[in-house]
């Protein structure tokens, strides 16, 4: 019997020119609710500050949102950059989620600021500590058994077991996830050119835990799809001009898409952005199905968290819809 892929969605709650931060969280919300009718595993959000376009900041609260809108996916961080926080709090929110939606909080841990220099300043961050891996660890301890001699204990949290995530888009999160036992997560919906080696670190050098017996990888991807491959192409150049926008310094609202990007950002800067976006499917549903048999082919992911910065949100819908349909047909590859 073939066993198909799981699938799941990394939303950033984006907010369009023309809209509000809250529009973006009722859209989020309700991105949600569609994607467990349409079979999604999870539904992540992920930790930015200081950015216009973005309206996860506070991405616990949002979780918590979410959690409380839909009733069987699995809500969680795709992930919390934990050098922003102290372990305790990180196991007291999510502890808290945990308790409040059993069974269904996830917790990715990501070691990048989220944020520029200024963020860095304003979070309180010391910019030369680097304590991630003692940190992880201090965490996963507070979610353990309980513990009533510990001088500190994460109440609620203690004996949750919430699921633990690595992300990264290097070898080091690769090398963590893998001494730790921990399932890992790659950015390569925006940075592809360590997945290969980083997935052969991290599967070469898994070792077993209480937390996973055996690797689990999971693979982000940029989906537009659309019933028309032009309409796809097209709703495409707002994450093209987003992230052109953010490499020159210059982020904002999730732009409205143009007909001709090249006009936008000129060609030789769309070629390195079609580089960093290289984890794609863009088309109708057949090019969308084909391309994304072909990733799990060459990458032979676990599973696959899908992403997709679109302007219009009904646009959005029908885009993670379509994907849906297409991924409920892709078998598992082999991953031995």
């Amino acid at each position: 019997m073939t066993q198909h892929i799981p699938y799941s969605l990394l939303d950033l709650s984006p907010v369009p020119e023309g809209s509000t931060a809250q529009d973006a969280i009722r859209n989020t919300i309700d991105l949600a609710q569609h994607a467990e009718e349409w079979g999604y595993r999870r539904f992540w959000l992920a930790e930015h500050h200081n950015m216009p376009g973005i309206a996860s900041a506070a991405t616990a609260v949002l979780i918590g949102l979410v959690a409380q809108a839909t009733s069987r996916i699995r809500v969680g961080a795709g992930g919390i950059m934990l050098p922003n926080h102290a372990p305790l709090t990180v196991a007291e929110a999510f502890g808290t989620l945990a308790t409040a939606f059993p069974g269904r909080i996830d917790l990715g841990l990501g070691r990048a600021p989220g944020g520029d220099g200024a963020v860095i300043r304003a979070l309180r961050r010391d910019p030369m500590a680097d304590s991630f891996p003692q940190d992880v660890v201090e965490l996963l301890d507070y979610f353990g058994e309980e513990r009533p001699d510990a001088a500190v204990r994460a109440i609620p949290g203690e004996g949750t077991h919430v699921p633990v995530w690595i992300l990264g888009s290097s070898t080091f999160g690769a090398q963590l996830a893998a001494h730790l036992g921990l399932p890992y997560a790659f950015a390569s919906h925006f940075a592809p050119d360590d997945m290969e080696r980083a997935l052969a670190i991290y599967r070469e050098r898994f070792r077993p835990s209480p937390w996973g017996q055996k690797p689990y990888v999971v693979m982000a991807a940029n989906v537009f799809a659309a019933d028309d491959a032009a309409e796809a192409a097209y709703l495409r150049t707002t994450m093209q001009l987003a992230f052109a926008r953010l490499r020159t310094g210059q982020p904002g609202k999730l732009p409205r898409p143009v007909r001709d990007i090249d006009a936008e950002i000129g060609a030789s800067v769309r070629q390195g952005v079609d580089r960093a976006l290289r984890i794609s499917a863009v088309g109708d549903r057949d090019q969308v199905r084909d391309q994304m048999a072909a990733l799990i082919a060459a990458h032979r992911p676990d599973e696959v968290i899908l992403t997709g910065q679109i302007h219009d949100h009904a646009a959005r819908l029908r885009s993670f819809q379509i994907a849906a349909e297409v991924m409920q047909d892709l078998p598992l590859a082999n991953a031995a």
